[in-house]
């Protein structure tokens, strides 16, 4: 057994209940994308509400260049990953009490467009190790103090990666492993892919200790094209004892083993016609014995239940949104607190608290201004917080969706702000496209 997986076996046989582990290992801090619970909530309290660019900010720190990024939280720590702009450049970076404590250049490769670039992935870490991955493939884990446990590159392992766009999931840490998936097209695609054409998508798991590769999934779809593509992320999945591993995209949803990755069910298609456009991006997010998927563009939500093994059939849809499409996400990654989902939808402009059982929608607001918010939202503390396209961050009371303040945190004309707000400690996390800034009340 692994030193790491030997941690997880003590911690489980010293504690009573599962549950209580993971709230104490939890507690404080924003160790990955979608948060300590995976579904982009904490249980943190007494988060701001009032604030400026001047007024409860603990510190500011500048950044070097523009990054989707979410910062993540480990007690003293903060780290990012970004761009450099004078050099063009991709970065790991550590920031502690408001200070650049080190950062790292990983590669001369930026790759810039529209939408993204290799900077995009969110690192994620158990506190002893930091592990950044980037859109060109290079994979570097570091010791809290800076130094360089291992490195290596996913592209020069298997392949060049096939998208079209700038490829941005980021890797999760679940159970002793790290996971990462790669859904691409079976194809070269603008000089990118294999040049035999023998793209295949799949799903690693990694030893965070090494850096090998502890197993690979090719994981199979009849989707065509663009269709081919997802930019999300896995979410560890635990429902009556069977740990799994759930991936959207390629016009499916799927669970797999977390120690072998074979496919224990599927469900599909919100993509009977086989649209050649329709990439994803939301991550799957669970709750309530249910395990959301948003299709793209302004397709529906589905509600698949908890539990199913094999091909599913449509029975296994407890509920979907085909006759309410303003319950919509074509970017965004739902929420789930207190119960129930927080949808947010950047085409529809929306906002929704979302009952799990039924999909009845218990309010909806219009997101103000006629900004995008392509962020996922957070919520915590009984308040939701989203930010748009020009940083300029909503607080949304959790009960009955309205707003509690707006706050302009960034130049209006440096747009395409998509790094969503996160919570650790009592302080909010807020990255804008060249400054992170640290707020408490």
């Amino acid at each position: 057994m692994s030193p790491w997986r030997s941690r997880i076996f003590t911690v489980l046989i010293l504690t009573a209940s599962i549950l209580t582990i993971t709230a104490t290992a939890k507690a404080g801090n924003w160790p990955q994308l979608r948060g300590p619970n995976f579904n982009g909530s904490t249980d943190e309290t007494d988060l701001p509400t009032d604030w400026s660019r001047t007024k409860n900010i603990k510190w500011m720190v500048d950044l070097p260049g523009a990054s989707a990024a979410t910062p993540i939280v480990w007690d003293d720590y903060v780290f990012v990953s970004t761009t450099d702009d004078e050099t063009d450049s991709i970065w790991t970076m550590a920031i502690k009490n408001g200070k650049i404590a080190w950062r790292y250049k990983v590669s001369d490769e930026i790759r810039q467009d529209s939408r993204s670039n290799y900077a995009s992935p969110t690192p994620v870490t158990d506190g002893q190790t930091v592990i950044f991955f980037f859109g060109n493939g290079e994979m570097v884990a570091h010791g809290t103090q800076g130094q360089i446990l291992w490195r290596r590159n996913i592209q020069k392992s298997y392949g060049p990666f096939a998208f079209l766009w700038t490829f941005s999931s980021s890797p999760v840490l679940y159970d002793g492993q790290l996971f990462l998936q790669v859904l691409q097209r079976d194809v070269p695609v603008s000089g990118r892919g294999r040049s035999d054409g023998k793209n295949e998508s799949y799903l690693l798991a990694i030893d965070p200790e090494t850096g090998s590769t502890i197993w690979r999934h090719v994981r199979p779809s009849n989707a065509k094209a663009e269709s081919l593509e997802s930019f999300g992320t896995p979410l560890p999945f635990e429902h009556n004892g069977r740990k799994e591993l759930v991936v959207v995209g390629g016009d499916d949803i799927t669970g797999h083993d977390v120690e072998s990755g074979k496919e224990l069910w599927r469900w599909g298609t919100w993509n009977p016609d086989r649209i050649t456009h329709w990439r994803l991006v939301p991550s799957p997010v669970a709750g309530g014995g249910v395990i959301l998927a948003c299709a793209p563009k302004r397709s529906p939500i589905f509600a698949v239940k908890a539990g199913g093994k094999g091909q599913l059939s449509n029975d296994s849809i407890k509920w979907d949104t085909q006759e309410s499409r303003d319950l919509t996400s074509d970017v965004p990654t739902p929420a789930f607190y207190d119960g129930d989902f927080f949808v947010l939808s950047d085409i529809r402009k929306r906002l929704a608290r979302v009952d799990p059982k039924t999909g009845e929608i218990k309010w909806s607001m219009q997101t103000p201004g006629r900004v995008k918010y392509e962020a996922s939202p957070l919520v915590a503390d009984g308040k939701v917080y989203l930010i748009n396209f020009v940083g300029t961050v909503v607080v949304v009371d959790a009960k009955d969706g309205k707003i509690i303040n707006e706050i302009s945190m960034d130049d209006p004309a440096d747009d395409a702000v998509r790094s969503s707000v996160v919570a650790a400690n009592g302080e909010l996390y807020i990255r804008v496209n060249r400054k992170l800034y640290c707020v408490r009340e």
